[in-house]
């Protein structure tokens, strides 16, 4: 089965009665509750153990690991670390980190610096340099195969109106599988870790320009590929790594 695609296997059990204003599941049962109204998967890392098989039985077993509480230029955030082991009879076949920020949310859309899209150089090389079309449909079928009814993702006059986003967000998961599937291709097999973390959101009106670079100068015993989303040539908007062992 290929990577990442254990996200799909475990939806998350709210009824429509038990789901807050954005459409998340209320807090105060798994998840701490925060008293703060914006909620984001940040990031995560993920090591790749053993393969997973379709038609196999998987069971996940879930632990909050930390939870940091931060003050920053955009007010009080709070972080909480989530760790999920992907278990079948044949043992640990997946650890996952996840990094989950909450803030407030502002009285405007306030994006964050602007970090620039990878450019080839002398001890780095493009290795991948697509374009994925995004669209409204795209992100509601990402949101039904997850399950995840967060309203930013397929409802724009929430989306903009409560939250002060200028459109429709991208899901993270949907860019990490992106770049995930994108780097497997490129490798000829999946990796054995794989790293992202969200530095600028992207929205519905722009397609997103999946980023792969090469350090040609690097040895390590390791393959490794950098990556990111990005907005043409403006700015990234998830980062990456995955890393292989050599043969």
């Amino acid at each position: 089965m290929p990577h990442l695609w254990h996200w799909y296997a475990f939806p998350p059990t709210a009824s429509v009665d038990g789901l807050g204003a954005d459409g998340h599941p209320k807090l105060g049962g798994f998840l701490p509750p925060v008293p703060l109204e914006r909620r984001m998967w940040a990031g995560g890392i993920l090591e790749f153990f053993q393969p997973l098989k379709v038609g196999e039985p998987l069971e996940r077993r879930s632990s909050i690991t930390n939870v940091v509480e931060k003050s920053g230029a955009s007010g009080q955030m709070v972080f909480v670390t989530v760790q999920h082991d992907i278990f079948t009879d044949r043992g640990l076949c997946v650890r996952e980190q996840q990094d989950i920020v909450y803030l407030d949310i502002p009285e405007r859309f306030n994006p964050p610096p602007a970090k620039p899209v990878p450019r080839a150089t002398d001890d780095a090389v493009i290795v991948i340099d697509q374009t994925v079309p995004t669209s409204e449909p795209l992100l509601f079928r990402y949101s039904a195969i997850t399950f995840n009814a967060h309203r930013i993702h397929y409802d724009l006059p929430y989306a903009q109106a409560v939250e002060k986003y200028p459109g429709l967000v991208v899901h993270g998961p949907l860019q990490a599988q992106l770049l995930m599937d994108a780097a497997s291709k490129w490798a000829g097999k999946a990796p054995m870790l794989f790293k992202f973390r969200g530095v600028h959101p992207m929205f519905h009106q722009n397609d997103l320009r999946l980023v792969g670079t090469q350090n040609v100068s690097e040895d390590t015993g390791t393959r490794k590929l950098t990556l990111c989303t990005a907005l043409g040539d403006q700015h990234q908007g998830m980062q990456a790594t995955a890393e292989w062992e050599e043969d």
